[in-house]
């Protein structure tokens, strides 16, 4: 960094002390300090010498006698700063130009050198195989924290506020998150085409915005200090976005530091890494290219002292593997954690801890005298919706005692209980006085006071905050001292399974899975590549997806009245995790090409609604038809960690399959969905500061017992999964063409693919660059006749090949046109019409007359001629070769395509779904995706290849190629 400081002044002495330039060189900085004296100021007056080219400055000797007192190479940059110093701070005595370099090791204070940003702090933190950079000070200097984070040329600004006024006390932290990536982060604007391109501002919260906001929140919120009830707002952009630095373990962590510098109480800093698995190597923070290589992607957020959230997805990897990558996670986060705490000390403000209002704390044992015994009971009630009903009561009870009646302690005891006459006294009764300052003891009388109990009176929401917080107690001691839990399962217990598929008879799939009092209603349907959702992203390549699954969560599931509108937060994360975890048991396109939409309707919930998403999500797309690799099933663990406290040995208490009290009144919920040999998803979510490995191990092989246990009753279905299309989910057929035939199938401004499906009835025809068509229809006939007209329209021609009855469509002066294949035309020349000579062709032909034609040329635009007169028997034609077909030419030069020898469309033959037969050449025929009624039947001739040898029409893994 170079700083070059400038000092004015006219002292002789001064002059004396700076006749040469100083140059005071350190690690990272180099500062040459200049005294002007006062004939450069002259010159700094002068405007020909502001105004004047850079040679002006060359003044003569008796003008300025005095050597110069610095050296620059460029004289641009003498005439740019001198102009700086005399046109901005030429009245001042001192001023300092400094070029900052941001790039440095270490918490260092600018305030000497940026006087605007006095408290601007920069640090560095190394992460992984490089840094971050992290800084304060210069940008949201109101807000009570805020920070940028720097990732390569990824920024994320992040900014706390808090209400000046606290709300109302809740047992919820008045806390929200809202995190956006602004389009021109990346260089350009946002794309709406439904609305003609007219919006182009940043509008509602996409799904993976979301997604990110939750992960913002979730880490955070266990760290806030509870009776803090100031609204706090944490607000997120992306202000850069390279393409390459994956921006949102920047936004977790840009999120932990500025609340660290605020004034909201927490407990610990946050920060937030992804983990990567390319070979078996984990990479911290790995970049997008990277990534696309990774079998593993895994974001973890903590703190110092243990683990706060995790949430990943993989292809079947084994609990080792990922213990590993949360071992290396934990390692990198605490090493971020570390260098912050370091910046806190340095500019961090005073936290808000006199702001924190707790209930009494002798309400807790207010609560728990009137209402502990009636607790244990109903905390043994078994179904949800009696036992909730009757907590309610009894919080009526405890609230109406403690905020209206008023409460006596029964420890209190009540002096004067049992009082005789002779205890009272007049209150008339002469008052004893004492005379300069003495008094006989005999004479004083203590009057006994009669102490009446006075009842305690309670604010409302003291009352439920604590009435809650016991309730909670309560149940934790059931749990570990009792070793039962409110339905009277054991800690490793599963719920009763029932699961029911082909419930609904107009769906291609559909699945009804029960476990225990939670409920999911799973259906699958099927579609083409317009069925995709696409997503509107930052860097703005368009991204499509074939699978997603759609999750809903009424209020009648848990039998309440509420909104129904836009999908909650929640929701869209739940939705968001079971799709994941679903994924990776999806064949490829290549072997299925439709794109799958799962639709998940909670119809009761107590617990793991999303991991019962997950199972029935699974038997939907096998009774849909959707050759999955393998059955997964989900499940959600539960902890109490403090075992001690309720009469326990200390070891944590992990439990299977929570329910929704287990998942409120416990320290954990750590969903995990795989099958037997591996983990496709999961998710961990906890209340308290930090787990640590071990009891993590711990929580991942229960969770794989218990997934073997649901597997198994999965395997129970009745009715089964029906396992093959059903009769209302569309055909789909793939073809493959070559490239540059693609836009033959569209036609000009996509005229030819309209046309095409107005007159075969198809659902659509989509074509792709790489020459893959896909077509889609829901009937078998209309699948066929589309696959003829493409396959003629995309055949390649050869000459001599001969086409019979054929139709004439138009006739010119010079000859008729003759249609060979629907669609296609060619050019019969008069000459070549006839062995006679004729002078017009109308002569001797009309329109709608039908003739054999030969392909006698192809000229270098592709252009089909042909010729009558060469079929004729005076000529001696050849006998046409019944395996040959001809082509003619199109009227606007098109490719001619290819149909058989008696002006039929040759097919090849086909075979029944799911059966793919190799012929001794190699080939494969035809595969059709569809039910059984609608498959096409073998035939029993052998077909006849439908396109010449060079380039023809064969079936190769399933997709037809033609041309």
């Amino acid at each position: 960094m170079l700083i070059a400081r400038v000092d004015w002044s006219s002292s002789p002495a001064a002059i004396a002390a700076h006749q040469q330039q100083r140059i005071r060189v350190s690690d990272s900085t180099i500062t040459v300090t200049i005294t002007i004296v006062p004939p450069i100021i002259e010159m700094l007056a002068s405007i020909s010498f502001h105004g004047g080219p850079s040679s002006h400055f060359a003044h003569s000797a008796t003008r300025r006698p005095y050597k110069p007192y610095f050296r620059l190479t460029k004289s641009h940059h003498v005439h740019s700063v001198c102009a700086f110093l005399s046109l901005r701070r030429i009245a001042s005595g001192r001023f300092t130009i400094r070029a900052l370099n941001r790039e440095f090791d270490g918490v260092t204070e600018e305030k000497e050198e940026r006087p605007f940003f006095p408290h601007l702090y920069t640090v560095k933190i190394p992460v992984g195989d490089r840094h971050i950079i992290v800084e304060t000070g210069q940008i949201g200097r109101q807000a009570s924290g805020s920070v940028t984070v720097r990732d390569g040329e990824t920024i994320v600004y992040t900014s706390v506020c808090m209400s000046d006024i606290p709300s109302e006390p809740s047992d919820f932290f008045p806390m929200s998150v809202h995190y956006q990536e602004r389009f021109s982060a990346a260089g350009r604007t946002r794309q709406v085409p439904c609305f003609g391109g007219f919006f182009k501002r940043e509008g509602r919260t996409k799904d993976h915005e979301v997604l990110i906001c939750r992960l913002i929140d979730r880490p955070l919120r266990p760290t806030m200090l509870k009776g803090f009830y100031h609204e706090t707002q944490i607000l997120s952009w992306v202000l850069s976005y390279d393409g390459l630095h994956s921006p949102d373990s920047l936004a977790v962590t840009a999120a932990g530091i500025a609340v660290a510098l605020s004034e909201v109480p927490n407990t610990n800093t946050v920060a937030g890494v992804r983990i990567g698995l390319i070979g078996d190597k984990f990479i911290v923070n790995p970049t997008i290219m990277e990534m696309e290589d990774s079998k593993l992607d895994l974001f973890l957020a903590g703190s110092e002292t243990g683990i706060l959230m995790i949430e990943g997805y993989c292809d079947f990897l084994p609990e080792e593997k990922l213990l590993q990558a949360i071992e290396v996670g934990q390692d990198a986060v605490r090493a971020i954690c570390k260098e912050v705490d370091n910046l806190v000390k340095v500019c961090g403000r005073p936290k808000m801890f006199d702001s924190i209002k707790l209930p009494p704390p002798e309400l807790y044992k207010h609560v728990e005298e009137i209402a502990g015994d009636e607790l244990v009971k109903v905390l043994q009630i078994k179904n949800k919706v009696p036992r909730r009903k009757a907590l309610s009561l009894l919080e009526e009870k405890v609230l109406s005692i403690l905020t209206e009646e008023g409460y006596v302690s029964k420890s209190e005891n009540c002096v004067g209980a049992e009082i005789t006459p002779d205890m009272l006294e007049d209150e008339d009764e002469e008052e004893e006085f004492v005379v300069d300052g003495e008094f006989d003891e005999g004479d004083v009388h203590i009057k006994p006071i009669l102490k009446k109990p006075v009842p305690t009176f309670y604010s409302e929401v003291d009352v439920k905050l604590v009435f809650k917080s016991v309730s909670s107690k309560y149940l934790r001691k059931r749990l570990v001292k009792g070793g039962k839990r409110s339905d009277g399962r054991t800690s490793e217990e599963i719920r009763i399974i029932d699961a029911e598929c082909g419930l609904l008879p107009r769906a291609h799939g559909s699945a009804l899975f029960t476990r225990g009092e939670t409920q999911s209603l799973a259906v699958v349907t099927l579609g083409d590549k317009q069925m995709a959702q696409r997503i509107d992203n930052l860097v703005g390549v368009e991204d499509v997806k074939r699978f997603y699954l759609q999750y809903s969560f009424p209020p009648s599931c848990v039998g309440e009245v509420g909104r129904i509108g836009a999908p909650s937060r929640r929701e869209i994360g739940h939705g968001t995790l079971a799709e994941r975890a679903l994924e990776p048991i999806l064949p490829s396109e290549d072997d299925f090409p439709y794109t799958i939409r799962v639709e998940s309707t909670i119809t009761e919930s107590n617990g793991s609604s999303s991991m019962a998403s997950v199972c029935g999500g699974c038997l939907a797309l096998q009774d849909a038809g959707v050759p999955i690799k393998s059955s997964i099933a989900g499940i959600a663990m539960g902890l109490v960690l403090d075992t001690k406290e309720f009469g326990g040995d200390g070891t944590p208490l992990i439990l299977s399959d929570i329910t929704g009290s287990e998942d409120a009144s416990g320290d954990m919920d750590f969903k995990v969905a795989g099958n037997d040999y591996g983990v496709t998803a999961f998710q961990m979510d906890i209340k308290i500061c930090g787990i640590t490995l071990s009891t993590m191990e711990h929580a991942l092989l229960q969770a794989k017992e218990g997934r073997k246990r649901i597997l198994a009753e999965m395997l129970k279905c009745s009715p089964p999964p029906s396992k093959k299309l059903s009769k209302h989910a569309p055909l789909i057929l793939v073809m493959k063409v070559k490239p540059e035939k693609v836009n033959l199938i569209i036609g000009s401004g996509g005229k030819k693919v309209k046309s095409i499906i107005e007159e075969t009835g198809v659902e659509s025809i989509d074509t792709q660059d790489n020459g893959t068509v896909k077509i889609t229809s829901r009937d078998l006939t209309s699948l066929e006749k589309t696959k003829v007209i493409i396959s003629n329209l995309t055949m390649v021609p050869i000459v001599g090949d001969v086409y019979r009855n054929c139709k004439i469509t138009s006739i010119v002066p010079y000859g008729v046109f003759v249609e060979i294949v629907p669609g296609r035309e060619g050019l019969c020349h008069v000459s070549e019409l006839s062995t006679d000579w004729l002078s017009k062709p109308d002569d001797a032909f009309k329109v709608g007359d039908n003739v054999d034609v030969k392909l006698i040329e192809i000229n270098e635009k592709g252009q089909l001629r042909l010729s009558r007169k060469a079929l004729l028997p005076d000529q001696g034609t050849d006998k046409p070769n019944e395996n040959q077909s001809t082509a003619g030419e199109s009227k606007d030069g098109g490719t001619p395509q290819k149909y058989t020898n008696k002006g039929k469309p040759r097919q090849s033959s086909n075979t029944p779904k799911g059966d793919v037969d190799k012929n001794s050449e190699g080939t494969f025929t035809k595969r059709y995706v569809g039910s059984g009624k609608n498959e096409p039947k073998t035939s029993s001739n052998k077909s006849s290849t439908v396109a010449s040898s060079d380039s023809g029409s064969a079936l190769i893994n399933g997709e037809a190629q033609a041309g």
